[in-house]
């Protein structure tokens, strides 16, 4: 597969997923891309604003199964990854396998379960696999989870640590309407589509074996130079070295923003990384690995603040890559 052929499949994806999802493709783009490199998304947005929407949309364009879990105070570990049910019939314990056992996982409202709950999803994330009464049980290898919090309503959730929240790739917001043709366009769909959920009539436009392809090309055939790893590098290390920064991102933020670069420039159709790619995602990437000193983030500085003071500060590679 060519980088041009690349580019016409994603466009073709976000076309599709675009028919159901009305407004700004940023959101759309931005989650494949981070699929196409097997990261998982959190999504941090206020409710409405069709995150679950485009969750199932990605699931049925793509020819996966998908599957949402509300999380609540009340849910278990066992109620996301699956437990042992005896059977007394038969004289044996069956494996009861949970909803993680999927391919897009929608983490409704993550923050509202408690810290043992959200934890089962770490092995999952990291090692596409899960242990049930100890035993390891391997996930799909096109195993991506899109989980969702409300960044304003505190009462009764549970604030990811740290631990966790680097274990999302990206941290994205889709943000209200750009608009009001906006606005307008996403009422007039539901008056077109005739129901609440229009994903029922998308069809897939690839199959499970072209993705996987998609995802190996983006792992082997894209050529990242030294000049962009040394970018990165200055640039996640300014960042880490911000005065207001307690806790920086760790050489696990580096890594997934190099990734997401590569994914990028394949999805612009090229075969090589240019500094374009790594500002595309830096806040993305980076502003939820960084921890603000109490008096800072008292006086309303967010990671956000901190990645773009750094891209600022970085000097960026004069070559593009075409050398490669």
């Amino acid at each position: 597969m060519e980088p041009g052929e690349f580019r016409s499949i994603v466009d073709e994806i976000v076309s599709e997923i675009s028919t159901v999802y009305i407004g700004n493709t940023e959101p759309i783009r931005k989650t494949l891309t981070a699929l196409l490199v097997n990261g998982n998304v959190l999504f941090e947005d206020y409710p409405g604003l069709g995150k679950t929407l485009l969750a199932k949309a990605f699931g049925k364009t793509l020819g996966l199964s998908y599957t949402r879990i509300q999380f609540t105070p009340d849910l278990l570990p066992a109620d996301i990854t699956g437990t042992k049910v005896w059977r007394h019939d038969r004289g044996v314990f069956e494996l009861v396998k949970g909803p993680i056992f999927t391919n897009v996982l929608l983490a409704d409202e993550i923050n509202r379960a408690p810290p043992k709950t959200q934890s089962a999803l770490l092995e999952a994330m990291e090692e596409r696999q899960v242990t049930i009464e100890g035993e390891t049980h391997r996930l799909d290898r096109l195993f991506f989870v899109i989980a969702t919090q409300n960044p304003i309503e505190f009462e009764g959730t549970y604030p990811l640590p740290e631990a966790q929240l680097d274990r999302f790739l990206l941290r994205l917001s889709v943000g209200y309407p750009r608009s009001l043709d906006d606005e307008i366009a996403i009422m007039e769909a539901r008056l077109r589509w005739g129901k609440d959920d229009p994903t029922e009539d998308l069809e897939p436009v690839i199959d499970r074996e072209t993705l996987l392809e998609m995802q190996n090309l983006v792992e082997k055939n894209v050529f990242v130079g030294r000049e962009i790893l040394t970018y990165i590098a200055m640039l996640v290390r300014t960042a880490r070295s911000d005065g207001r920064v307690e806790a920086g991102p760790s050489p696990r933020g580096a890594l997934a923003l190099m990734k997401i670069a590569k994914a990028n420039a394949l999805m612009e159709g090229r075969d090589y990384v240019i500094p374009d790619d790594v500002k595309a995602f830096a806040v993305d990437a980076l502003a939820h690995r960084i921890v603000i000193k109490p008096e800072h983030a008292f006086e309303g500085v967010t990671g956000r603040d901190v990645v773009l003071s750094a891209l600022q500060k970085t000097p960026v590679p004069k070559g593009d890559g075409d050398e490669a």
